[in-house]
């Protein structure tokens, strides 16, 4: 079955230019073009979409209004922005519901890449329910004490860029946003960037302040209601700030480039952000699968599959792809558990935050933070086996240093 995408623009000759150069697809894609957000509106309700490319400024419905129709009554739709300047206010309306931004002019090679990766993300989710319900998420919960330091930063009348992305730098669910925002064009950034203090500074004091005081894209949430199971958010950022730091002494133990490393500590800070994600959306499932696996001692992966159809690594890893986040991290992140469904052996921020997830996992007393396997199948494979006594070495180094 082809893949049906809706493009919409208000100028006739850029959707004929468009529709001239994508020729190239008509086998893979079928393509409708609509002149306003309203013909966008009620083509959507008429027949299926899985991808819309929308422009942001048109007369009536703009963009970001279309946007925020198509979320709420087709979640499962990719959501991309495709349009040339525009202001600020009409961007932060945008931020909720875009998953990617485009801008133009945009080369036509580059329009065919992001659907189609877009599209091919869907296969790590297969269900489509959960394709929905993460299509959806908007943001994610951040750590109450983290969200107020970073808000009183951005009220003060002299900003540190610097100490504001550190904060940010802290927390899984301010990093995969912010990195949303400047891998993605929504700023005319567009870059590969995983440092968030890089992120910080490349997106200026003025848009932070825009994006957490006025368009809300961190959310606070009542951490009570979030303690399910034996799950709490700091349970979870405590793990995930130990597995980042791991991962990045492990790369840099095998002698990696800065931006390797700096990798590593990103993919292990966002490794279980598929967790939080069900715990938000689906609390009383994860209740289920938390009884589950303490009442069977079953393994994590086969308990979250049997009561979710997948499991919390390829739905993070989905999320952080449709936010345009490098394969490299959608790859660490989906395959953490099971490091051999990837395509390739090697070092790689994949094998860091494997390793790194299971000895931090295995040696804890969190009941939050339920054991992983080690694959050693995987780490002979890669030819570093050889290299897990330095690395347990590395990892009794940093537990010594928080105690």
């Amino acid at each position: 079955m082809k893949s049906r995408i809706l493009f919409v623009d208000d100028e006739q000759h850029l959707l004929d230019g468009l529709r001239r150069s994508l020729r190239s697809q008509r086998n893979a894609w079928e393509m409708v073009f609509a002149p306003s957000g309203e013909e966008a509106a009620r083509l959507a309700a008429e027949s299926r979409f899985d991808v819309v490319v929308t422009d942001m400024r048109m007369p009536g419905m703009n963009g970001a209004e279309l946007l925020a129709r198509l979320s709420e009554n087709f979640p499962d739709m990719i959501r991309l922005v495709l349009s040339g300047h525009s202001d600020e206010a009409l961007i932060l309306k945008a931020v909720p519901y875009a998953h990617q931004f485009l801008s133009k002019p945009c080369d036509a090679e580059v329009i065919i890449q992001v659907i189609n990766r877009s599209l091919k993300l869907r296969a790590l989710v297969n269900d489509s329910q959960m394709q929905s319900l993460v299509s959806q998420i908007r943001s994610l919960p951040t750590l109450p004490a983290l969200y107020i330091e970073l808000t009183e930063l951005l009220r003060a009348d002299r900003v540190s860029v610097q100490k504001v992305g550190e904060v940010i730098g802290q927390d899984p669910a301010m990093v995969s946003k912010i990195l949303q925002m400047v891998n993605s064009a929504f700023f005319g950034i567009g870059h590969h960037i995983s440092n968030p203090v890089q992120a910080a500074t490349m997106l200026g004091t003025e848009t932070l302040r825009g994006l957490v005081l006025s368009a809300g894209i961190f959310m606070q949430f009542d951490t009570q209601s979030l303690n399910i199971g034996g799950f709490t958010l700091e349970s979870l950022h405590r793990h995930s700030l130990l597995v980042s730091r791991l991962a990045k002494a492990i790369a840099e133990s095998m002698g990696e480039s800065k931006e390797v490393v700096e990798d590593c500590l990103l993919a292990g800070l966002l490794h279980d952000i598929g967790k939080l994600i069900l715990v938000q959306s689906l609390p009383n499932e994860y209740q289920q699968f938390f009884n589950k696996v303490n009442d069977c001692k079953c393994e994590l992966i086969e308990a979250e599959r049997a009561v979710f159809h997948v499991d919390h690594g390829r739905i993070g890893a989905y999320l952080l792809g449709l936010w345009a986040l490098a394969d490299n991290m959608v790859e660490a992140v989906a395959f953490h558990h099971d490091p051999q469904q990837a395509e390739h052996d090697g070092f790689s921020p994949l094998l860091a935050v494997h390793v790194a997830d299971a000895l931090a996992s295995n040696d804890s007393t969190d009941s939050a933070v339920i054991p992983a396997g080690l694959d050693m199948a995987y780490l002979e494979a890669s030819g570093v086996s050889d290299r897990l006594d330095q690395w347990r070495e590395l990892y009794s180094g940093l537990t010594a240093e928080t105690v």
